[in-house]
């Protein structure tokens, strides 16, 4: 998942800002710094916000021909939003039990330094009335 990013030059440095995710800002002394300054802060407010149950903001403004850049989220952090988010108004306990595996494994799909199997996923999905689907962009 990608975000976009406004990066302008102030005073010496690169600030950025993300106009889906407006409690993110952040700085580099340069560019590249800034562009790097901008992945971290994205997926660490996006793991906090996970962590706290909060939904997902998905991403909404356009980067192709806007002069934004593109910042892009762990895809392990991705994973576990989506499940958290797939799960919304089911227990991990009742998705656990229905998809063949204890609430603890479960629990861990939800984590975001998680790294299921696609057949884990695939249970997963199933349990919830969903399915996988993988795709390379």
């Amino acid at each position: 998942m990608l975000y976009a990013a406004k990066i302008t030059k102030q005073e010496g440095s690169w600030i950025v800002e993300f106009p889906d995710k407006p409690n993110i800002n952040t700085y580099g002394e340069s560019l590249k710094e800034a562009l790097a300054m901008a992945e971290e802060a994205l997926n660490g407010a996006i793991e906090s916000e996970l962590s706290q149950g909060f939904p997902l903001v998905e991403a909404r403004t356009e980067v192709k021909g806007t002069g934004m850049h593109a910042i892009a989220i762990d895809p392990q952090l991705e994973v576990s939003y989506r499940l958290f988010e797939a799960r919304r108004g089911l227990t991990q306990g009742k998705v656990a039990k229905a998809a063949g595996i204890t609430q603890q494994a479960y629990q861990k799909l939800e984590s975001p330094r998680a790294n299921p199997t696609v057949r884990t996923l695939s249970k997963v999905a199933k349990a919830i009335g969903k399915r996988v689907e993988i795709r390379f962009v």
